[in-house]
């Protein structure tokens, strides 16, 4: 057997080797050629897998590493009669540190604020938790989970807009059906949303209009945004990058665990597609440890906030990736494929905290003691 794979997929080398041959390629640049003879193929983002890159090859398995699945062609693989996999949820935990990170970084008590989430799934949910635990009010908007389980629990997009503080999304890019995301957040979205509020984006660039939200902040309708995914990425907008206070590139998920997460899940799926029992319940078994001390001192007397804040800023302060970014922005491809080993939560213990910050640090997934 034959299995080509985006060389820049974590702890994937060695795997299959004992029961295929496997090429390893940079990820935009494979080429109909590089499968034309592969049983499987192993991506991420970068790779477009579709009838160009397919039609006539051997190809019977398509898996990407990824929670996101926008670089596959579902149709066409399906014509093709190719299935294909990906990675639901694998990021999940990476990217509620990462919005953990840049609440904290607000540097105040954000009890009473209002949290409004879009796309209430595998990370929205996550990300629920994490405004729970900041004392936070929710509204939740997601109109295919109320179709299926119920209105109770969700609002309507306008409601949320108008009296959420803060408004992130985290929706897939869907671009037809009944709820298409394409361009979701445009001039009427800003226009609705509550004055001086924030507007985060760390799920797809393509569902904001970069013209309608480089007017709301310019104009002061909203005061602050976060932009992890952008339109036309890696190619960004110097004038909207410009204007934006938490500026990433693509790196939301990008914890050592949720890449860790991905890479299993795509090994398992193709190991079954190929019949390779041994690697039916592959999972990575040792992760490098953390860059920072493993072990966190808090200060108990301090407010509860302060706690957690100084408990999330010493895993993961976000503004290390913002000023890394805003170096040069035409590095982000160079960025994400140099991502520095960034570990969630609970690879760390935190000492010393109140009992109240303790029941909310286990919450978000710290060990305590």
């Amino acid at each position: 057997m034959k299995i080509v794979a985006d060389d820049k997929i974590p702890w994937l080398r060695g795997v299959f080797e004992p029961f295929a041959e496997v090429v390893y390629l940079p990820g935009k640049k494979i080429s109909p050629a590089d499968v034309a003879d592969a049983d499987a193929l192993i991506v991420r983002t970068r790779t477009v897998c579709g009838r160009d890159l397919l039609a006539g090859s051997k190809v019977r398995v398509v898996a990407t590493a990824t929670i996101g699945f926008d670089h596959i062609k579902t149709e066409e693989l399906e014509t093709l009669g190719i299935p294909w996999y990906n990675a639901p949820g694998c990021n999940a935990g990476s990217v509620k540190n990462y919005i953990a990170s840049a609440l904290s970084n607000f540097g105040c008590d954000l009890a009473g604020r209002t949290l409004g989430i879009i796309g209430v799934g595998n990370v929205g949910k996550l990300v629920a938790e994490v405004g729970r635990v900041f004392g936070m009010k929710l509204l939740l908007n997601d109109p295919p989970r109320a179709d299926k389980e119920g209105a109770a629990g969700f609002v309507q997009l306008d409601e949320l807009l108008r009296e959420s503080d803060i408004v992130t999304m985290h929706v897939p890019l869907e671009k037809s059906g009944k709820y298409p995301t394409v361009d979701m957040a445009d001039e009427k979205f800003f226009r609705a949303m509550k004055s001086g509020s924030s507007y985060f984006n760390s799920c797809r660039g393509e569902v904001v209009v970069p013209s309608a939200l480089k007017s709301a902040l310019q104009s002061g309708k909203i005061s602050c945004a976060l932009m992890d995914v952008w339109p036309g990425e890696p190619n960004i907008d110097p004038e909207l990058a410009a204007l934006i206070r938490f500026g990433t590139p693509h790196i939301a998920g990008y914890s050592k665990d949720g890449k860790a997460n991905g890479t299993a899940a795509a090994v398992r799926c193709v190991s079954k597609a190929l019949g390779i029992k041994e690697l039916y319940d592959f999972a990575v078994d040792s992760l490098p440890k953390p860059v920072f001390d493993e072990t966190i001192m808090v200060d108990g007397n301090a407010p509860v906030w302060q706690q957690l804040n100084q408990a999330v800023l010493h895993t993961y302060d976000i503004m290390d990736d913002v000023n890394a970014f805003y170096t040069d922005i035409s590095g982000f491809e160079e960025l994400r494929g140099s991502y520095w080993n960034r570990r969630e939560f609970p690879a760390y213990t935190v000492c010393g905290a109140s009992q109240n910050a303790k029941e909310k640090l286990e919450i978000l997934g710290f060990k305590v003691k």
